[in-house]
């Protein structure tokens, strides 16, 4: 008891904020990788091999109970609710604080004539946008705990904001419209200046803002944020991935990735599909800035006046790069979503079980969350690290531009790291299916059969993945 007393002292004042009751009421672009002498096939070739190898060799656990208490283990601590009050208000606080300054310094601080396009360390509101929240906060949600329910300003704003028409929520559309924002904000993330023109970043979260106060004045903000807000849905989900968790009077260290053994999608329609939207938004940000995709659409934007981003064009031209980027988002969810479901389907029957396809894709649906989050950080960790000293720079500089930002270089060594991220990943989502597979059927052999569709899905999202990651330039907006 003595030894566990200082890790729950830390636990409080850590994850303190994970406590806090939720207020009632792009970036995109790799950060650039070495070039290997390595070719590409047998980068990816041995991606899918570890995969593999990986399925193997949890497939020799067998334990039922083994695999519980390996999952089970926790170490719990009492935060006392004066405190949580405390951190709720502040937090609330702090977070329209900061979304006011970033309007403010999108709105009124320094601004270029047309086109408006700034390096993103020249801008306070893009680099706490993007480097600061985007990359490194959605980091801390996953790798920490997520306290988002706690800083979200536009929950805090919601709660203002009486009710102007009492309407249920229509089940039927279940996750659905939070599927469509997720993919509908990347979407405006890449093709629009949003990474790089500090008013139009803030046009965009004031737009953002007033979807989000509407909703929520219509359907209540409880069920808006639990059910409509893309953002809210995502952390929450990322957020079972992290090593602190909320009880219901404290807070749990867990080991990471083990509270999302026991999570379960709530049985609505496109619940499935968000988690793989999700995966695939990742995939898809990384996809529109490596050379193979320039080169397929550099014809198009050289006929839309030669915009690296087809928003700015001013012809017919940019309409039809426009719509190629749309059919790009909505084709790569429906393959990435339809391997998925089909991979279910498989592993009802591998299994032998009578238990329906759609159950066995919501059921293993948390399982491909350490996916997205490991391609994350692969993605964005060596853009944080590259313009954290300039985040850091520009804070005092909300209305003007930092006086000599620095921006790091990050070694040619990370490249490989990118890709040892986007396996750890794959990994830990293996380990994560073959446990919530031990739950879900009887014996030993029953639980290994079900896995062998899964895990195709999953080398085949290894692949896709690794490609991505190992080209060779490619860098995000507004650097």
């Amino acid at each position: 008891m003595r030894r566990t007393a200082p890790l729950r002292g830390l636990l409080v004042a850590v994850g303190v904020a994970l406590l806090a009751e939720p207020a009632l009421a792009h970036v995109g672009g790799l950060s650039g990788t070495a070039d290997s002498t390595i070719p590409t096939w047998l980068t990816i070739g041995t991606g899918g091999v570890i995969i593999g190898a990986s399925f193997l060799f949890t497939s020799l656990l067998t334990d039922h109970e083994g695999i519980r208490m390996v999952n089970g283990w926790h170490l719990h601590a009492t935060v006392p609710e004066s405190l949580r009050t405390t951190v709720t208000w502040a937090g609330r606080g702090l977070g329209v604080a900061v979304l006011a300054l970033v309007v403010a310094s999108g709105l009124f601080g320094p601004n270029r004539s047309s086109p408006g396009i700034f390096s993103a360390e020249e801008s306070f509101a893009i680099m706490v946008v993007w480097v600061g929240w985007w990359a490194g906060y959605i980091m801390s949600v996953y790798l920490v705990g997520n306290t988002w329910p706690l800083l979200n300003p536009f929950r805090a704003l919601a709660a203002l904001v009486p009710r102007i028409r009492d309407r249920a929520f229509p089940e039927r559309l279940g996750a659905w419209p939070a599927v469509g924002g997720l993919l509908a904000l990347v979407w405006i993330e890449v093709v629009s200046p949003v990474a790089s023109a500090p008013r139009v970043l803030a046009a965009t979260i004031l737009g953002y803002t007033a979807v989000t106060l509407v909703g929520a004045a219509t359907y209540g903000a409880a069920t808006w944020f639990d059910r409509v807000d893309p953002i809210a849905r995502a952390l929450r989900l990322y957020g079972r991935m992290a090593p602190i968790q909320r009880t219901g009077d404290g807070i749990a260290l867990t080991l990471p990735t083990t509270a999302l053994v026991d999570h379960r999608l709530r049985e609505e329609p496109g619940a499935t599909a968000f988690v793989v939207a999700l995966l695939w938004v990742t995939t898809y940000d990384g996809l529109v800035a490596t050379p193979a995709w320039e080169a397929a659409m550099t014809p198009l934007l050289d006929a839309a006046g030669g915009a690296t981003v087809p928003i700015l064009g001013d012809d017919a031209s940019y309409l039809l790069a426009l719509l190629v980027y749309v059919v790009a988002i909505l084709a790569g969810f429906v393959l990435f979503y339809y391997a998925y479901r089909y991979a279910a389907r498989k592993a009802r029957d591998t299994a032998g079980s009578y238990v329906e396809a759609d159950y066995i894709a919501r059921y293993f649906a948390p399982a491909l969350l350490p996916i997205a989050a490991g391609y994350h950080i692969a993605h964005f960790l060596g853009y944080l690290i590259r313009l954290s000293p300039a985040l850091l720079g520009a804070l005092p500089y909300p209305l003007s531009v930092p006086p000599d930002p620095t921006v790091l270089t990050v070694p040619g060594w990370f490249g490989t790291l990118q890709v040892l991220l986007v396996l750890l990943g794959h990994v830990l989502a293996i380990w994560v299916a073959h446990s919530r597979s031990f739950d879900l059927f009887p014996g030993i052999f029953k639980p290994i059969r079900s896995q062998y569709a899964v895990t195709v899905a999953m080398i085949f999202y290894t692949m896709a993945s690794l490609w991505v990651v190992i080209q060779p330039f490619g860098a995000p907006p507004g650097v």
